[in-house]
């Protein structure tokens, strides 16, 4: 049996006195600590660090359309994520990729080539190119704060499957089971992968993303030139 932690107990006893309450969850993932900014929706979550979550993927209108697709690093969908289409790489062979930008050692580099950035730029952002500034893909941290500040359960909305992360405050967020692109292809059918900022820095060939299934959500890395859904934050300290 798994232990429960204080934490974890004192967030379902307050999400058991809220249920218990007759409270609604809003059907766009709003509440009354939402809004809109630059035209995009959000939703506080009440999260230690006061991230607010965009309700839509980018390219997105509603919160179960699965939205664009995009490589770590790159601003606009494509018809084939791989290494030769890759902006941030000179592609040698499909098993040699040379990085040109966002590489820590040498060995992955063109030519050497190293820069030692680990964190998205923010004209490399795709939240921010897409929607403007004020909004940014989420850190590492920021999927981590989510999971671990919310009770997740996988759920069907409009018949589209994924995940609803529900809150103490009483608000939630979907995220669809949208899968990821490797070439021309849709793999993962009925999992979520959502790209975080952050670089996998022991081997600069893959980046940080948030990963579901019907089971669990985790963290983990996965090649930069695959094409992942992007779900937009904001800082709560913004205007």
């Amino acid at each position: 049996m798994k232990k429960v932690t204080k934490a974890v107990a004192a967030l379902m006893l307050t999400m058991a006195v809220f249920c218990a309450a007759g409270c609604k969850k809003d059907p766009d993932n709003g509440g009354n600590n939402s809004g809109i900014y630059n035209g995009h929706k959000y939703v506080d979550l009440g999260l230690p660090s006061g991230t607010l979550w965009a309700t839509c993927n980018v390219g997105a209108d509603s919160p179960e359309e699965y939205g664009d697709y995009f490589a770590w690093g790159e601003t606009r969908p494509k018809d084939s994520y791989t290494w030769e289409s890759y902006i941030y790489a000179e592609c040698i062979s499909y098993s040699d990729p040379r990085l040109t930008k966002y590489c820590t050692s040498s060995d992955f580099g063109n030519i050497g080539f190293t820069d030692d950035l680990i964190t998205l730029q923010p004209e490399d952002d795709a939240a921010t190119a897409n929607w403007g500034s004020g909004w940014c893909m989420p850190t590492a941290d920021q999927w981590r704060e989510l999971r671990d500040n919310t009770f997740t359960s996988r759920t069907t909305r409009n018949g589209v499957e994924g995940r609803l992360f529900t809150a103490a405050n009483g608000n939630s967020l979907f995220l669809p089971a949208a899968g990821c692109r490797d070439g021309s292809s849709l793999d993962e059918a009925g999992s979520g992968c959502y790209w975080s900022t952050s670089l996998y820095t022991y081997c600069p060939y893959y980046a940080r993303f948030f990963y579901f299934d019907s089971g669990d959500c985790s963290m983990s890395d996965i090649n930069r030139n695959f094409g992942l859904s992007v779900r937009a934050v904001r800082s709560g300290l913004q205007n």
